[in-house]
């Protein structure tokens, strides 16, 4: 089947012009040596230069002229079968060729993403979770490139070639030899530029993969660069990785174009050699059984051979671009076996299982250095016990170890020295997994998935069931919350659950911990997050649910650890106290008793009076939440018809669009566009070897800088898009990151060698049209019905393709949003021991894109055959209707590769213009807008409404009505979810308020220049985010030429200058992903010097010193205190559960269902007896 594929494509490639030789050389009426006439020779020689293509039909052309009507029949008859065969040869090989290869990338997409989850987390460490994602994306497309009809096509060569060679040497040995002296140049020319192809596109798909890294990392923290104003720092640092891809591609174009044309330039070559030493062979006598119509056959066969190789440059690009990237995925999946690097257990299911043990935990003499800062110890001979069924608590200072101690015992890591044993025995000798599965963890900062709360507490617990999940969301105090949004247990949370709260994700997070009813319950910060009211409730679930177990307890808030059996004091990784919390605060002068002292904690109310009060405030709390939580509803979710119905109904040209976008470049364009007119009109022979050059060149520039320019206006458009466009489940950043990667790949695609090729046509076409029709207009008319019908197939061909790419694309951004997920939470994937499940969901969805795409490979594969028999059958009817070899050049195999392509940048481009033409809500790059040279800070909310986009059915604030005068120190406080971090994102402008106004100094914000307004502010959060950058740059984000001793300054106000300057690398240090290199503590004291380094005239402070234990926290305090001493004119707006933090505060707010319902200072309020005072009861607190 692929000889004839071959056969078939490679004959008449450039049947133009040699018939045009022929033509002139019958017109010249020579006469040759051997006597033949010429009319004889030009039919003997025509006729073989037909059946060379088939050479089962060689055969001694007869010479009576009566004999020539039944030669062109008998050719007639037997090409009309052989197209028939060659069609359904070709249809079915297409098929079986390309279910083969989606096969295999199927099974290559899943092989590399196993690999992924069995990586020890060490590994990703030192790897980016971006570099990975780029493999998984990037370099899988191209292989699917590479293997996929462009494979066809060379392996098609291959077999052609050796039944080309065959049949010269059937024809003639002699002649073939000296042919074949040509090969090795071919051959090499073809090995260096695969070479140079592969090396480039490595280059390219690595500085793609770092520019990838930009986009996930920027679109999954948007708020933090939006309050910052860090879009034009994030555009620049996008748009500096990009830079190198622009290079790449720019040489690979300029080394296709040098190898095209030089293929080009040998097939003159045969030319010469092949007449030359053929009329040496007659002319001397040498071959008796030669003839000029040999010379012709073999000639041309070896002619149209590397005029073929020519053709698919394209083709071997694509192949040697598959091989640069196959590399790298080939490796990692490779890596699957080096213990060094993954956990070798996690698959397996015959290690031993933890059954029928007591559950005493030892820490053996542990010493423990990271692995990225091998200079830096963590813990120092560190021994500590939990026994079984007790709560053992560890505190200390930030960056003390105590997360350390955990990551230990969960396996993430292997401790230096020393050992971790259960019952005596080492956790090495259990299974991973199997140690993971009894062991329940609540970290500091919950991680949720992209999902429905269901599946996120089934995570706990594969095989749960639905009594034991609402179980476990009562046990945490969930239960209620959910089942008054509208879509219950089936509620979508968002990316890492934006949809929620940080304390309703906290709860998720412990209903998944519980359900899986764990041996040991590992709780770091459980309840940091939680309202007084909400964490008095769930500490007695975490206390009811520690009975029986053996519980390990993180803690600054030591309130929560006050009944522990056993209390741990770290410093500096070793412990320097232990003991219960009486015989810890009887110890004059003990770190412990100063941390309680600080914390300024009292002894727990324990009288029934008391009790009884909690439980009426457990009751009211019930009624406290659900107004505002039903914004979670199902109108979050798109449907089809609000997709449709947002469609413009204008139409619009996307091709022109593009090359629009390209006018910069119109003069390269130009340029390309004229080189290859002159490639498909003529092609002289130094003319063609520089069309070629400066074809594929200024293709490769023009499409280098569009792709350039597309990735980088598209990132900026969505840089300008409204918080609530990220709401949205299909702009997550793992799909966004998907589409900024795959869809400029196939625009460049299209606009580099794709384009040369168009314009090749369509000048080959519009000569031969011309050339035709000045020797017979009939038969023109008749060739060019094969492109009538060549059209109307590949029309047909890229409407399928459109409709089968909107099936997929959801399908594919949904397995991209998913494996975006998994790689950035390892931990929490490692955690619940989903690594199965995981890859069961991921495997699902490849496999749906399999299915969907089968039934119209089948028309695909008709088409491709459509394409090799048109040739044949167009020969045929023209040999019948006229008797005379005919033979047109105006339909390739390229034409179904450009079918597939046109589909493919169809679509990606019409997506790109979709995102350009939308006009944002807010536009974050708006630069107009007033601004207020005397901004005093006065704030005002004047009876604002406020509903989530995504979610019109749930209002969130209701008429709230809040003055804040300049300089005054405002606290707001509530239960979780009543809309508290709802006013910070209104005063950023994320969201607009449905109704009402919110004013600064009286004007309305809407009104004010949104980056003026954001440098006004100074915004630091529950969960502090940094970049994977150097802390001096983290620091100092969105600011400009900022002296290095005023970021040193600002760190020293928050109380991380000391640790800072102990790193090696001091202030040049990177944090890694989110800051992933450094411990809660010490990124939220990072986060807070970069706003102190604004100066801010207004401070928002949503739950600000959550993460820091109480020593860092009241230092932290001091220096807000003194900041705002600095400055008394700055306005201070506080979210707060700890409400030890707010008393000094002028005014305290509390929110209940959207709404204020009372404020004044901590005095009033206290002795007013309402809602403050019970929260007040909860935290222990006069």
């Amino acid at each position: 089947m692929l000889t004839g594929l071959f056969a078939t494509q490679s004959f008449g490639n450039k049947c133009d012009q040699q018939q045009h030789n022929l033509t002139d050389l019958a017109n010249n009426n020579y006469t040759y040596h051997s006597n033949i006439d010429v009319h004889v020779v030009k039919r003997a020689s025509l006729d073989k230069l037909f059946t060379n293509s088939y050479t089962n039909f060689l055969s001694t052309l007869p010479t009576p002229m009566t004999s020539f009507r039944d030669k062109v029949m008998k050719i007639v008859y037997w090409g009309f079968i052989i197209g028939a065969i060659e069609f359904v040869a070709s249809s079915v090989g297409c098929f079986i060729w390309t279910l083969s290869m989606k096969r295999q990338i199927q099974r290559m997409t899943i092989a590399l993403f196993r690999s992924f989850t069995q990586r020890k987390i060490s590994y990703f460490d030192t790897t980016s979770a971006a570099a990975l994602n780029g493999k998984l994306f990037d370099n899988i497309e191209k292989i699917e490139k590479g293997i996929g009809f462009e494979l066809l096509i060379l392996v098609a060569t291959l077999f052609g070639l050796i039944v080309y060679i065959v049949a010269s040497f059937i024809v003639d040995w002699k002649l073939t030899l000296i042919m074949l002296l040509l090969l090795p140049l071919v051959i090499g020319s073809s090995y260096i530029f695969s070479k140079v192809i592969a090396s480039e596109t490595l280059n390219e798909l690595m500085a793609y993969s770092r520019a990838g890294q930009i986009v996930q990392e920027v679109f999954s923290s948007l708020r933090t660069v939006l309050s910052l104003n860090g879009s034009k720092f994030e555009r620049t640092r996008y748009e500096k990785e990009l830079e190198p891809t622009r290079w790449s591609s720019i040489r690979l174009g300029a080394v296709l174009g040098i190898f095209t044309g030089w293929l080009s330039l040998l097939v003159y070559l045969v030319y010469a050699v092949g007449f030359i030493f053929g009329s040496l062979l007659i002319s001397r006598k040498r071959n008796r059984n030669i003839d000029i119509s040999d010379i012709l056959v073999i000639v041309s066969i070896f002619a149209e051979s590397f005029s073929f190789i020519s053709f698919i440059g394209p083709f071997l690009q694509s192949y040697s671009e598959a091989l640069g990237a196959a590399a790298p995925v080939f490796r990692l999946i490779d890596e699957g076996n080096d213990a060094t690097i993954n956990e070798s257990d996690v698959w397996r299911d015959d290690t031993d299982s933890i059954v029928n043990i007591n559950g005493d935990v030892a820490f053996d003499d542990i010493n423990f250095v990271y692995p990225t800062r091998k200079d830096a110890p963590t813990l120092h001979n560190l021994s500590i016990r939990a026994r079984s069924g007790q709560t053992t608590a560890i505190v200390g200072s930030s960056g003390c170890g105590k997360s350390t101690c955990l990551s230990l015992f969960l396996r993430y890591y292997e401790p230096s020295s020393g050992q971790i044993t259960i019952d005596g025995r080492a956790i090495t000798e259990y299974g991973v997994n199997d140690l993971r599965k009894n062991i329940g963890v609540v970290s500091q900062e919950p991680i949720l998935f992209g999902t429905t709360i269901y599946e996120n507490i089934r995570y706990g617990k594969l095989n749960a069931t639905r009594v034991e999940i609402e179980q476990a969301a009562q046990e945490a105090n969930a239960h209620d919350f959910i089942m008054r949004l509208p879509n219950k247990y089936e509620t979508l949370v968002g990316e890492r659950g934006v949809q929620l709260s940080g304390g309703e994700k906290q709860r998720i997070a412990l209903a998944r911990a519980l359900v899986k009813q764990p041996t040991f319950l590992l709780l770091d910060e459980a309840t940091s997050a939680l309202d007084s009211v909400s964490e008095k409730i769930v500490q007695e679930a975490l206390n009811q649910a520690c009975k029986g177990r053996t519980t390990i307890v993180i803690a600054h808030r030591l309130t929560t650890i006050q009944n522990a059996d056993q209390i741990y004091v770290l410093d500096k990784g070793s412990v320097i106290e232990q003991g219960t919390h009486e015989t810890l605060i009887a110890k004059d002068g003990g770190k412990y008793q100063s941390m309680v002292k600080i914390q300024q904690v009292e002894e727990t109310y324990e009288d029934s009076d008391d009790m009884m009060a909690i439980e009426i405030i457990r009751k009211q709390s019930e009624n406290f939440i659900p107004f505002e939580r039903s914004r979670l509803i199902s109108g979050s979710v798109t449907t089809d018809e609000d997709k449709d119905s947002s469609k413009p109904l204008k139409q619009r040209n996307v091709f022109l669009r593009l090359l629009a976008m390209n006018k910069p470049e119109w003069l390269t364009i130009l340029v390309g566009c004229l080189a290859c007119i002159i490639n498909g009109a003529a092609e002289p022979l130094l003319a063609f070897l520089l069309a070629k050059i400066v074809e594929y060149t200024a293709f490769a520039i023009a499409g280098s800088k569009l792709t350039q320019r597309i990735r980088s206006k598209a990132f900026a458009c969505l840089l300008r898009q409204e918080v609530a466009y990220f709401d949205q489940p299909e702009n997550s950043s793992g799909a966004i990151s998907a589409r900024l990667s795959s869809d400029a790949a196939a625009i460049q695609e299209m606009l580099t060698t794709r384009l040369g090729c168009v314009c090749e046509v369509l000048a080959l076409v519009f000569v031969g049209f011309i050339f035709g029709s000045t020797i017979n207009v009939e038969l023109t008319l008749i060739a060019f019905c094969a492109l009538v019908v060549l059209f109307i197939s590949l029309g047909a061909e890229v409407s399928v393709r459109l409709w089968l790419s909107e099936k997929c694309d959801p399908i594919i951004e949904s397995a991209s949003k998913l494996a975006v997920e998994v790689i950035h939470n390892m931990r929490t994937i490692k955690q619940l021991s989903i690594e199965k499940e995981v890859l069961r969901q991921y495997s699902e969805l490849i496999n749906k894109v399999s299915i969907l795409s089968w039934k119209p490979q089948i028309l695909f594969s008709m088409t491709f055959g459509l394409v090799w028999i048109l040739e044949i059958y167009t020969l045929v009817f023209l040999y019948w209707r006229a008797l005379v070899l005919y033979e047109r050049k105006e339909v390739t195999n390229h034409d179904i590769i450009i079918a597939e392509r046109i589909a493919d940048s169809a679509s990606a481009a019409e997506t790109f213009f979709d995102l350009f033409d939308r006009i944002p809500v807010i536009d974050n790059g708006f630069t107009e807008g007033q601004e207020l040279p005397d901004f005093r800070g006065e704030i005002k909310f004047d009876e604002v409404k406020f509903i989530y986009p995504t979610r019109p059915a749930s209002v969130i604030l209701n008429k709230l009505h809040l003055n804040i005068e300049p300089g005054q120190r405002v606290a707001v406080v509530g239960t979780s979810g009543c809309g508290k971090s709802t006013i910070v994102q209104l005063l950023e402008r994320f969201y607009d308020a449905t109704r009402g106004q919110i004013l600064l100094d009286g004007i309305d914000i809407r009104n004010l220049n949104i980056h003026w307004l954001r440098s006004q502010l100074g915004y630091v959060n529950q969960e502090p985010i940094l970049f994977d950058l150097t802390i001096a740059e983290n620091i100092s984000y969105g600011l400009e030429d900022i002296p290095r001793q005023d970021i040193i300054n600002a760190a020293r106000r928050a109380n991380v200058h000391e640790f800072i300057e102990h790193l090696p690398q001091g202030y040049e240090t990177r944090v890694g992903m989110k800051g992933s290199f450094l411990s809660g503590g010490e990124k939220q004291r990072i986060a807070i010097a970069r706003v102190l380094l604004r100066r801010p005239k207004v401070l928002l402070l949503d739950e600000a010193t959550s993460a820091m234990d109480s020593q860092n926290e009241q230092i932290i305090q001091e220096a807000l205190e003194q900041a705002h001493e600095e400055d008394p004119s700055r306005t201070s707006l506080i979210i707060a559960h700890r409400l030890s933090t707010i008393r000094s505060c002028n005014s305290i707010c509390v929110i209940e269902r959207g709404r204020i319902v009372e404020s004044g200072t901590h005095a009033e309020l206290s002795q007013q007896r309402g809602p403050y005072f019970h929260m007040l009861s909860q935290n222990h607190l006069h």
